[in-house]
């Protein structure tokens, strides 16, 4: 293992949009739900108000925005159970150098985990698909905590598991929701906006990113730099 100079002991990553390339699929499967009822989904308007937010506070918003006289959990677990479907065989598609970068954090003595809202099922159909199970200490879903991003729930779980502190930590995010609940539970946060975030606000994060593998330099450099 490499001895770390800064003590970062745990690395953090939200798993939509960051880990795997799923906002294009996910913008497909609501669309695929609300033809049903008359509804055609917009890219724009899925950029604008669904990109990287929970299934069901998505789907409260569409009932009100498209007045469908549906509960809105109902809406909700036609979604998930849709995901679950489709994922089932071969999980989210990975997003560009992720097995590369998962075995390069490994040489370091940190500790890696997922921090997401999604479900866990779908979370551990990717990570089998990919055979990724060995790199994460923890894995933390929306299922796990009572408040979802942009709460801080999910963190302050994963960061109890773990044993480890806020300073500790680095999260990879690729929303503003993400960020919030990142930087509410105090942790430093890179910031990696996709085609369909890179509207929302980053101005909490430590820096912004144009792929996953330039922060993943930053913070091996950051790591391994002198005190």
């Amino acid at each position: 293992m490499v001895k770390l100079k800064r003590q970062i002991k745990a690395i953090l990553f939200d798993f939509d949009g960051t880990l795997v390339d799923s906002e294009p699929l996910h913008f497909q499967m609501w669309q695929q739900l609300l033809v049903k009822y008359g509804v055609e989904l917009t890219e724009q308007q899925y950029k604008d108000h669904y990109a990287g937010v929970p299934t069901i506070l998505n789907a409260v918003d569409m009932i009100s925005r498209f007045k469908l006289a549906i509960p809105a959990q109902s809406l909700a677990i036609a979604k998930k159970e849709l995901t679950r479907s489709i994922i089932a065989k071969s999980g989210f598609p990975l997003m560009p150098d992720v097995r590369e970068i998962l075995a390069q954090f490994a040489c370091y003595d940190v500790k890696l985990g997922i921090v997401t809202g999604a479900a866990k099922s779908n979370v551990n159909a990717t990570i089998k698909a990919h055979s990724l199970e060995k790199y994460f200490s923890v894995i933390i879903s929306g299922e796990d905590v009572s408040n979802n991003k942009p709460a801080p729930d999910c963190y302050l779980l994963a960061m109890n598991q773990l044993g480890v502190r806020a300073t500790d930590c680095l999260a990879f995010e690729d929303t503003e929701l993400g960020l919030a609940a990142a930087s509410s539970a105090g942790i430093t946060c890179l910031a990696i906006p996709t085609a369909l975030s890179s509207h929302h606000d980053f101005s909490n994060a430590v820096s912004v990113f144009s792929s996953l593998r330039q922060a993943a330099d930053w913070a091996i450099n950051y790591m391994a730099a002198d005190n």
